[in-house]
C-alpha cells in the first residue's frame, strides 16, 4: 500500500525529480536575466523565456513582431550571453510563445 504525502511535504521535500526540476528552472531564470540584460530595454520586455540545452540557446518572444526584430541580433545576443554565462552556445532558436493567463 503506498503512503500518501501532503503536497507540502512534496515541494519541500529533496526527491531526485524535484530537485532537478527546481534546478532547471532556477537555471532558466538566470539565462533569462542574461539575454534580457544583453538586449535593448524593448526588446528585453518581451522575452517570456530562455534556456540553454546541448549549445542551442531557446528564447521565446510574446509575438512575432519581436520574433523577428530579435533575429537581426542573434549573433551578437549569442555572443554577449555565451560570455556572461562562460557557456559555448552555438546556435539561436527563437519561438514565438502564448501569453501567460
Amino acid at each position: 500500500m503506498q503512503k500518501y504525502k501532503h503536497i507540502k511535504e512534496l515541494l519541500t521535500g529533496e526527491g531526485k525529480r524535484l530537485s532537478a526540476l527546481k534546478r532547471q528552472a532556477r537555471d532558466r531564470s538566470v539565462v533569462v536575466e542574461h539575454v534580457r540584460s544583453a538586449l535593448p530595454k524593448e526588446l528585453a520586455q518581451a522575452i517570456a523565456s530562455a534556456g540553454i540545452v546541448h549549445g542551442t540557446l531557446t528564447i521565446g518572444v510574446l509575438n512575432a513582431a519581436f520574433a523577428s526584430r530579435l533575429r537581426y541580433v542573434t549573433e551578437e545576443l549569442r555572443k554577449k550571453v555565451s560570455e556572461s554565462r562562460e557557456v559555448d552556445i552555438q546556435s539561436v532558436r527563437i519561438r514565438v510563445v502564448p501569453p501567460r493567463s
